[in-house]
């Protein structure tokens, strides 16, 4: 099993979102599960949302996994976040906990909370 939290949007600004879940499909054996959670852009978001914004949408996560050769098994709203709309000033650093804003509007935000999250599970085809 390999898992990570919040890192795809890292490796889309370093463009090797690719290359990360082909190393995941190298280290699993078949059967072998990946579990995603990283901040969720709205659907129609572009590359361009995804590469300045730390959302990244469900169907490019699974995008890219599907290129490595993984098998998107099942989701869960575990960690969403209807209240976070994915749009702000500094993109997901505006909310908590990095209040990249500072105090600017922070009453604001703190009441959005963290960001909204997907949580995808895929799998390594046997």
């Amino acid at each position: 099993m390999a898992l990570t939290f919040r890192n795809v949007h890292n490796w889309i600004m370093a463009g090797q979102e690719h290359e990360f879940f082909a190393s995941f499909y190298k280290a699993l054996k078949p059967g072998g599960v990946l579990g995603i959670v990283e901040h969720r852009a709205k659907p129609e978001a572009g590359m361009e949302v995804m590469r300045t914004s730390g959302y990244v949408t469900e169907a490019y996560v699974i995008e890219v996994a599907a290129a490595a050769g993984f098998e998107f098994v099942e989701k869960s709203e575990l960690n969403a976040n209807s209240k976070d709309p994915a749009e702000h000033p500094s993109g997901v650093w505006t909310l908590p906990p990095n209040y990249r804003l500072g105090d600017e509007e922070r009453a604001k935000y703190a009441a959005i909370g963290e960001s909204d999250r997907m949580t995808l599970k895929f799998v390594k085809p046997m």
